[in-house]
């Protein structure tokens, strides 16, 4: 299991950026591919990013392509999410999550691939 705690959530104007951060605890964390999802209210958890073990393979969800960034630095055990050109529609608490499988060469992107959550960060986009 890989303990997963995000920051960097806040307030934003629209136009804004903002970096989210994943750190992770474990050994395993530069063996997995990591995840950001987000839930927005009265909305289901959707697919954000994805980033496989290496930094080779990155996902992204149709709706960020081009604003958002997903990143990794293994020596750190983090993950980041770097968002700019925020939208009101991106308003939503984000979640890091840590694949279940060990050297997944492909990121993975269905929720069921991922078996560490952490418990999200609000970002809130204003018009």
């Amino acid at each position: 299991q890989v303990q997963l705690v995000e920051s960097g959530g806040g307030l934003v104007q629209a136009g804004g950026s903002l970096r989210l951060s994943c750190a992770a605890s474990g050994r395993t964390f530069s063996t997995r591919a990591m995840g950001w999802f987000r839930q927005a209210p009265r909305k289901e958890r959707e697919f954000v990013a994805a980033i496989n073990w290496s930094s080779s393979h990155t996902r992204y969800a149709d709706s960020v392509k081009g604003r958002f960034t997903i990143s990794r630095d293994n020596a750190e055990n983090t993950v980041y999410l770097q968002m700019i050109s925020l939208k009101p529609e991106d308003t939503a608490v984000y979640y890091c999550a840590a694949d279940s499988a060990l050297y997944r060469i492909n990121a993975a992107i269905a929720q069921t691939d991922f078996g560490s959550w952490g418990q999200g960060t609000q970002v809130t986009v204003s018009s």
